[in-house]
């Protein structure tokens, strides 16, 4: 997970991710991204989920992949204050403290993917 830099979301945990490029796949962003916010060079695998979120000027789609990491050390990157592997007890402890990105919680219970 990354704690979020700047807003939306600033000081919250999160999932990594950020904005598709024209003419980029969703697999070379999500690829780009986790690269930049993590320091992790990933397989990107099946999608998980999609989400809709309000967005300044209209509605943010948010699309979540699961992935395999290859390589690379976790690290803060540029969009990131921070970066951390997350086991269930702490998932919950920052869900518990309201430290996660709104519905965050909710939407991975929904789509049955947890930290186990």
């Amino acid at each position: 997970m990354v704690q979020r830099a700047h807003d939306p979301g600033a000081g919250l945990w999160s999932l990594p991710g950020g904005r598709v490029e024209p003419g980029e796949s969703d697999e070379a962003a999500l690829a780009r991204e986790l690269l930049e916010e993590t320091g992790l060079t990933v397989r990107v695998g099946p999608l998980i989920g999609t989400v809709e979120r309000p967005a300044p000027n209209g509605i943010y789609l948010i699309f979540d992949y699961s992935c395999e990491t290859l390589g690379g050390t976790l690290r803060a990157g540029d969009d990131a204050a921070d970066a951390a592997w997350v086991d269930a007890a702490t998932f919950f402890a920052l869900d518990g403290a309201g430290s996660l990105t709104t519905q965050l919680a909710d939407t991975l219970r929904e789509w049955g993917v947890l930290p186990g």
